[in-house]
C-alpha cells in the first residue's frame, strides 16, 4: 500500500481525495497496489471540505510522517511550496504537484534535489490534458520543432465570446468573473502570466531551456477591441492567446501573446474554456491534444495519473525530459530578434497624406504592408488596420514608437502578431 498526504485540500485536493476513495478498485488494479489518502493539510480546519480523510493545519504532520510515501502539493504560490517540496524530496518522499508557478521558477533546482525520487507534475500544465507525458515519453524520438498552445481557459472563453457574439472586453471580463472563470484581480490570466508559466515548463521538457517568466515575451488580451476582431474576420483569422515554443537554428523562441491564426488550423478551432496544444515533431509531424484545462475533477485526474505512475515505477523518470544535458546547446532567442508577421491598428487623423507618412515610417524600417483596411470612425478620425510581411520584432517596436509620436496618429497603436 502507498499512503498519500495532500497539502492543500481545496477544490482539486478534495477531488483527489474523493476520486482515490470512489475509484479505489480500478485505481488499485491499474497501479498494482492500493493507494490510500490518509492526511490532508488545510489552512482553516473549520471550513467544510467534504472529504473523509483526516485533516490538519500542520504541514509537518505530513512531512514527518514516515508512513506517508507520496506528498501531493496543491497549495499554490512559489517560495513556501518550494521549501515544502524540497523537504519532502530530501526525506525521500515522492512528490506530485499541480503548481505551475513553483515550476516556472524552481524546476531545475527541484530536479537536482529529486534525483531518482519521483517528482511528477502533469496537472501543472493544461489540467486534464496529458501533455507532459506526451512530451517526456510519447514523443521522445522526435526533435520538437514547434509547440503552440491555448493554455488559459479564461482568455479563450473571453476571446471566443468577443469573436462569436461581438461582446466587448469589459463586458465579457465582468461576465467571466461572475461565472468564476476569472478572479477578482484577473491580471494573472488576462495578462498572459498563467500561460507563460506553463510554456516555460514545456520549453524545458522539449528543449532543456532554463528561463524564467521575466526572460520571455509575455503580453495579454486586455487591449483587443472590436476593430481587431473585424479585421481578423475579414481575412479569415481567429484571435487566440497562444503560447509558442519554436526552434529556430540553435535558438528557441518562447513567447505568449494574442495572435491572428488562420481559421483552418486545428489550434484555431479550440473554443470556450477548453485548452489545446499542438506539437510538431520532426518525425511524427503535428499531434494535437485537446481537453479541459482546469476544474477540480479534470485536474485531479492528472494528479492521480501521476500517483499511479509513481506506484508503477517507484523511481522517477527524467523530471524535465533529459537524463543527460541536451548536447545541442540551445539558447533562448532574444525578444528583439523574433521574426513573424504583424497586425497594426492605428487611429489617425482622416486627411490627405496620412497613409504616405505611415508607409514611410514602416518602409524606413524594412517593414512592408501586406493587407490594409481604412475605416472611418467619425468626420475627423479613422482606423487604419494593416498587416505586414515577416518583420523583426525590434523593427516593429521601433516603428510603433515612431508612429505613436507622429502628429497624425491620435491613439497609441495596437499590435498583434500573426502566426500563419
Amino acid at each position: 500500500m502507498l499512503k498519500v498526504g495532500i497539502i492543500g485540500v481545496g477544490t482539486v485536493g478534495a477531488s483527489v481525495a474523493n476520486i482515490l476513495k470512489d475509484n479505489k478498485d480500478i485505481i488499485t488494479a491499474r497501479a498494482g497496489t492500493q493507494i490510500e489518502p490518509v492526511l490532508g493539510v488545510v489552512s482553516n480546519l473549520k471550513k467544510d471540505r467534504d472529504v473523509s480523510i483526516k485533516l490538519t493545519d500542520n504541514i509537518d504532520e505530513v512531512l514527518n510522517d514516515e508512513s506517508i510515501d507520496i506528498v501531493v502539493e496543491l497549495m499554490g504560490g512559489v517560495e513556501k511550496p518550494y521549501e515544502i517540496v524540497k523537504k519532502a524530496l530530501e526525506k525521500g518522499k515522492a512528490v506530485v504537484t499541480a503548481n505551475k508557478a513553483l515550476l516556472a521558477y524552481h524546476r531545475y533546482e527541484l530536479q537536482e534535489i529529486a534525483g531518482d525520487t519521483a517528482f511528477e507534475y502533469e496537472a501543472a500544465v493544461a489540467g486534464g490534458i496529458p501533455i507532459i507525458n506526451a512530451l517526456r515519453e510519447g514523443l521522445t524520438a522526435n526533435n520538437i520543432e514547434t509547440i503552440r498552445g491555448i493554455m488559459n481557459g479564461t482568455c479563450n472563453y473571453m476571446l471566443t465570446k468577443m469573436i462569436n457574439e461581438g461582446v466587448d472586453y469589459d463586458t465579457i471580463l465582468k461576465e467571466s468573473q461572475e461565472l468564476g472563470y476569472a478572479e477578482a484581480d484577473p491580471t494573472f490570466d488576462v495578462g498572459g502570466f498563467d500561460a507563460a508559466h506553463k510554456l516555460l515548463i514545456l520549453g524545458s521538457i522539449a528543449y532543456g531551456i532554463d528561463a524564467k517568466p521575466e526572460d520571455i515575451l509575455i503580453e495579454g488580451i486586455e487591449n483587443i477591441e472590436p476593430a481587431d476582431i473585424e479585421f481578423a474576420g475579414e481575412f479569415n483569422y481567429s484571435i487566440k492567446l497562444l503560447t509558442i515554443a519554436k526552434k529556430v537554428g540553435n535558438q528557441i523562441e518562447l513567447r505568449v501573446h494574442p495572435v491572428f491564426i488562420p481559421n483552418d488550423e486545428m489550434i484555431a478551432k479550440v473554443d470556450g474554456v477548453m485548452n489545446g496544444v499542438s506539437v510538431i515533431g520532426d518525425k511524427v509531424g503535428e499531434t494535437m491534444y485537446y481537453g479541459p484545462g482546469a476544474g477540480g475533477d479534470a485536474t485531479a485526474s492528472a494528479v492521480i495519473a501521476n500517483i499511479i505512475d509513481v506506484a508503477r515505477r517507484g523511481k522517477g523518470s527524467p523530471m524535465l525530459g533529459f537524463k543527460t544535458p541536451n548536447s545541442e546547446k540551445l539558447s533562448l532567442m532574444a525578444k528583439d530578434d523574433i521574426q513573424t508577421k504583424y497586425y497594426l491598428r492605428l487611429t489617425v487623423k482622416d486627411k490627405a497624406g496620412v497613409l504616405a507618412k505611415i508607409a514611410n515610417i514602416l518602409g524606413d524600417r524594412n517593414i512592408s504592408i501586406e493587407k490594409m483596411i481604412q475605416k472611418p470612425i467619425d468626420d475627423e478620425t479613422a482606423h487604419i488596420l494593416l498587416s505586414t510581411h515577416t518583420s523583426i520584432e525590434k523593427d516593429i517596436n521601433d516603428a510603433i514608437k515612431t508612429l505613436e509620436d507622429a502628429s497624425v496618429v491620435t491613439r497609441k497603436p495596437m499590435m498583434i502578431r500573426i502566426e500563419d
